[in-house]
This record gives C-alpha cells, sequence and structure tokens, in this order.
C-alpha cells in the first residue's frame, strides 16, 4: 500500500471512529444536531425554490435576473473558497504538529502534500457543498430537469472545488516561501491597495432617475446589473459551472458537455501538477518557515527594535503595559489575558481569517449606504435596519464559534500547567470569558454603532441595538465557552479541526438558532413596530422571552463548565 493510501485510509478510519463513539456519548445531541441538519436542507430547499418561482414570474426579466444571480453567486464563491483555501492550507501545511511529524519519517515531502492538500480542500469545501445542494436542488425542481442534471451537478461541483483548492495552496506555499521578503511585502501592499480602489471605483451605484424607471424598464436594469457583468468573464472557473449548469437544464447538452469538458480539462491539468511538481516547493516553504524569526526581519527598522529589546534583561511588552491599566484585575488573571493574546497573535492562520471576515464585514456596511439612500419606505428600513443585527449576529456567531470555543482545547496538554497554577481551573474560564466578551463587546458595539450611523437611524433606535447586540454577545460568548469546556478535544491543536468536532458543531447550531429565535423576537416586539409604548403586553413579552432565552443558552452551558472544571480540580 502507498503511504498516501495509508494515510487515507488511517484518517477515514479514525473519523468514522469519532463519529460513532460521538453517538455513543450522547444521543440526544446526535439527534439535534441530524434534526438541525435535515431541517436546514427542507427550509433551505423551500426558500430557494419560492425565490425562485417569484423572480421567475416576472415576465422578460426573471429569467435574466435568475441567469445573472447564478452567474454572480458561483462567482462570489469562487473567490470566497480561494480565499479560505489560502488560510486553511497555509495552517495546515506550516502550522500543523501533524505535518511536521511526517516530514521526519521516510515519506516523500510530495506525498506529505498530497495529504494534507486532500484534508484542506475537504476542510474548506464541506460548507460551500452544504450552502449550494439546496440550491442546485431547487433550480433543478423549478426547472423541471430530467434525473440526469442531478448527476450532473454533482460531478461539476466536484470538479469546480479542486480548481480554488489547488490554486489556494499553491498561493499558501508560494506565501510561506516568500513572505519575509521585503520586495514581496510591498508588492502586496500595493496590489491590495490599488485592488481596494479599483473595487471601489468599480461598485459605485448607478443612479437612476424617476423617469427612466417608468417608462424603460429594461433600460434601467441593464444599467443596475452592468456591475455584475464581470461573473459572466469566460475565463471564470465559476462561468463554466454556471453555464453548463443552465444550459444542461435547458436541454442544450452539447454547449453543457462543452464547458463540463473544459473544467474538466483545468482540473486535470492544475490537478496534476500540484500533485506531482508542489513536493519540493511544499518542502521548501516548510523550511522558510520554521527557520525565520519574523517575517518582517529584512527591514531594518525592525532590526533595531529587536536590538533596543534586547538590552534589557527582563523586558516590558507592550501588551503588560497595556493589561496593567486594568489595575482591579488580580496579576495572575492578567498574566492569563496576555498569554491568550499573544498565543493568538502568533498563530497567522487564526488572525488572518479574522482579518478577511472584518474585510468581508467593512464592504458590506461600506455599501449600506449607498443601499439606503434612496430608500423612503418605514418598512423597508424596519426591515433592513433588523437584518442589519442579525447579519452583525451572524458574523458575531462565526467568531465565538472559529475563536472562543476551541480557548479551552488550545491549552492541549500543558492544561495541567495551567490547572496547578494558584487562580484555578475556574478562574482560568472566568478570565477567558472576560477577555472573549470584552473583545467582542469593542467589535460588536462598533459594528452596530458603524452600520446604524450609515442607515441614519435616531439615538434611541441606536440604544436599543447596542443594547440587544450586548446581550447577544455575552450570551455566544457564554455559549461557545461553556460548550467548549464541556465538550474538548485536548489532543487536537488545530483550531479548524477543534470547531469541526461535534462540539464547534452543535455550539454553531445553537447559535444559529439563538440569533434567529431573538432577532424574530426582537422584531416582533419593536416597540417602533407597534407605534406604541413600552407598556404594551407584545413588547414586554417578547423582550422577557428574550432575555430568558439568553440568560438560559449562556447562563447554564457556562455554569455546567464551571462545575465541570471544579470536579477537575478535585
Amino acid at each position: 500500500m502507498s503511504p498516501l493510501l495509508l494515510l487515507l485510509r488511517v484518517n477515514l478510519l479514525q473519523s468514522w471512529r469519532r463519529l460513532c463513539s460521538v453517538r455513543e456519548q450522547s444521543t440526544l445531541l446526535t439527534a439535534i444536531i441530524v434534526l438541525f441538519i435535515g431541517g436546514y436542507i427542507v427550509v433551505a430547499f423551500g426558500l430557494f425554490y419560492r425565490g425562485l418561482k417569484f423572480i421567475g414570474v416576472f415576465p422578460g426579466i426573471g429569467e435574466l435576473l435568475i441567469e445573472r444571480l447564478l452567474f454572480l453567486l458561483f462567482a462570489c464563491l469562487f473567490m470566497l473558497l480561494l480565499f479560505s483555501n489560502l488560510v486553511i492550507s497555509y495552517s495546515n501545511f506550516f502550522r500543523n504538529r501533524e505535518t511536521a511529524f511526517l516530514l521526519t519519517l521516510p515519506v516523500p515531502a510530495q506525498t506529505v502534500f498530497r495529504w494534507k492538500f486532500v484534508e484542506s480542500a475537504l476542510l474548506a469545501s464541506w460548507a460551500f457543498l452544504f450552502l449550494i445542494a439546496p440550491l442546485l436542488g431547487a433550480y433543478g425542481l423549478w426547472r423541471n430537469v430530467p434525473w440526469h442534471f442531478y448527476v450532473l451537478t454533482v460531478a461539476l461541483v466536484g470538479l469546480f472545488i479542486m480548481l480554488p483548492a489547488v490554486f489556494g495552496a499553491w498561493m499558501a506555499v508560494n506565501l510561506a516561501r516568500f513572505l519575509d521578503r521585503r520586495a514581496f511585502q510591498t508588492a502586496a501592499l500595493v496590489i491590495g491597495a490599488i485592488l481596494f480602489f479599483a473595487i471601489k471605483f468599480y461598485l459605485r451605484p448607478e443612479q437612476v432617475d424617476e423617469e427612466s424607471l417608468e417608462t424603460r424598464v429594461l433600460a434601467v436594469l441593464d444599467r443596475l446589473l452592468a456591475k455584475t457583468r464581470f461573473a459572466q468573464f469566460p475565463f471564470l472557473p465559476s462561468y463554466w459551472l454556471s453555464a453548463s449548469v443552465q444550459q444542461w437544464a435547458e436541454g442544450a447538452w452539447d454547449s453543457a458537455g462543452f464547458f463540463l469538458l473544459v473544467l474538466l480539462s483545468h482540473v486535470l491539468f492544475f490537478g496534476s501538477l500540484a500533485f506531482t511538481r508542489m513536493g519540493n516547493l511544499f518542502y521548501d516553504g516548510t523550511s522558510s518557515v520554521h527557520s525565520r524569526a519574523s517575517v518582517f526581519g529584512q527591514w531594518e527598522w525592525f532590526r533595531n527594535w529587536q536590538h533596543h529589546r534586547r538590552q534589557f534583561r527582563y523586558p516590558v511588552g507592550a501588551l503588560e503595559r497595556f493589561f496593567r491599566l486594568f489595575y482591579w484585575l488580580p496579576a495572575d488573571v492578567r498574566a492569563l489575558m496576555v498569554k491568550d493574546v499573544r498565543m493568538f497573535w502568533r498563530d497567522t492562520s487564526q488572525w488572518g481569517q479574522s482579518l478577511m471576515l472584518f474585510g468581508l464585514l467593512g464592504v458590506y456596511i461600506l455599501n449600506l449606504r449607498h443601499f439606503t439612500s434612496q430608500i423612503s419606505s418605514a418598512f423597508w428600513l424596519h426591515l433592513i435596519s433588523y437584518l442589519n443585527l442579525a447579519a452583525c449576529s451572524l458574523n458575531l456567531a462565526t467568531l465565538t464559534t472559529r475563536f472562543v470555543f476551541p480557548q479551552f482545547s488550545l491549552e492541549g496538554k500543558r492544561l495541567w500547567i495551567v490547572g496547578r497554577a494558584p487562580l484555578g481551573l475556574p478562574q482560568v474560564l472566568r478570565a477567558k470569558f472576560a477577555l472573549t466578551a470584552t473583545a467582542s463587546l469593542v467589535i460588536t458595539l462598533g459594528m452596530i454603532a458603524l452600520s446604524c450611523h450609515m442607515l441614519q437611524m435616531p439615538a434611541e433606535r441606536v440604544a436599543y441595538f447596542a443594547g440587544a447586540i450586548t446581550v447577544m454577545t455575552l450570551t455566544l460568548n457564554a455559549l461557545a465557552l461553556g460548550l467548549g469546556v464541556l465538550y474538548p478535544n485536548l489532543r487536537e491543536e488545530n483550531p479548524s479541526k477543534i470547531v469541526s468536532g461535534f462540539g464547534g458543531t452543535f455550539a454553531l447550531v445553537m447559535s444559529f438558532l439563538y440569533i434567529v429565535v431573538s432577532v424574530l423576537l426582537l422584531a416582533w416586539g419593536s416597540p417602533w413596530r407597534w407605534h406604541n409604548e413600552l407598556r404594551d403586553p407584545p413588547v414586554i413579552t417578547c423582550f422577557v422571552t428574550f432575555i430568558a432565552l439568553s440568560v438560559a443558552l449562556g447562563y447554564v452551558p457556562l455554569r455546567l463548565a464551571l462545575r465541570r472544571l471544579r470536579n477537575y480540580e478535585h
């Protein structure tokens, strides 16, 4: 058996055993997860189908809108898949203990790269598959396609996810090789700035007068869709996928087969290059990452700063000086917070993902002003304000599940060192909750304040949404941290794999359900919706239910986690 097949066999066997152990640990939680997945598929399928039917009834423009939306959706998902593969591949190639261990064995570097490439592609693409399956199923039902359409879409999606995986792995390897070079860093900053201003200039909204809206609908629609024409660039892999899906649904099987073969040829070409020629580059990248002290080592100002720091025998860093401002906290709690912040900063993959997430959210918030500039209806402003709350809270749920949930598990085999400290494990958990909740509050309150300012809301509504997001921030942090203690994975040091386990999935499910129910309660019980005072029964009932739900999903898991840590110490 080849080493690659052996690695695949061993990991598949381990995954199957983990799945069986999860079922044996808690049948109730397993049933909840299965019910949520099934419910998501059914609800998403129904929403996509109703949306397609609603758009399709417009004569003349329904088909055009659906076609353009599919092209745009797959183009955006391709870019997101590319960034996801870049971040996960970098972490899996160069910040993974298993990779370092495999490179010490008599196994070729090319084989190690192949295995880590397969693993990274699966970790980066499963959410895409989970999202796109109900949409393609609804599209096929809406177009009344034959059964072989679904077989084709499975093959197309399987081929499509390979291209961003290959490109993301190639970018990760070259990033590791050249990240410490001044020319590379300067070029990256210049290219990033140029792209930012180019995208900002390209996405400027089209101003349309009321007379044109009443007389020339198709011409106005064409102007409004002009910014989406990039999605129909014929050299994009997303174009090949979208064109093949739509043409197969229309019965143009020859054209659909042509785009299928185009996609297959590119996958075979670039895939063969990755599987046969990337091993040495991967090994060079690993050597570069583990041999350099810092990526800024080529800059003179950094070397002078490092030399200045070495003049002190016991230097006091900026983090220590910052946390000294919180003099009312005990010294051991401040030291633990400094340690957690430094561990987060040293992991490039973690703050890299945060930067990408905040970048996407920043683009969304900055475009709120253009989106709402021509909306004067009170109903739509009310709806957009609560959709904005849902967007901010879902972003918060992503952060807490991805970064807060693994906090306890990342202590790993060193947990006994922290446990032997005088502050104790329960106090460690409280300190982690205080740190993550405070950092999350700074981020979420800033996001909600900026987005409310873009929506031009009055002060009382800004205070209302700020209070709601504060309660949701505390709840989501307590839920993620509590479940992280109740369902730890102390043997894994990769946060992505920790989150991908049963506990992380359960935390994501509960966070999602909590956000949906909370936003519905707050919207239904909004005092501005009913145009009355807070003493009216619907407002009070919804607000009390929201607080009770927040306490139940936040306080209870955190309390159970503290009790379990006390049992650890005993």
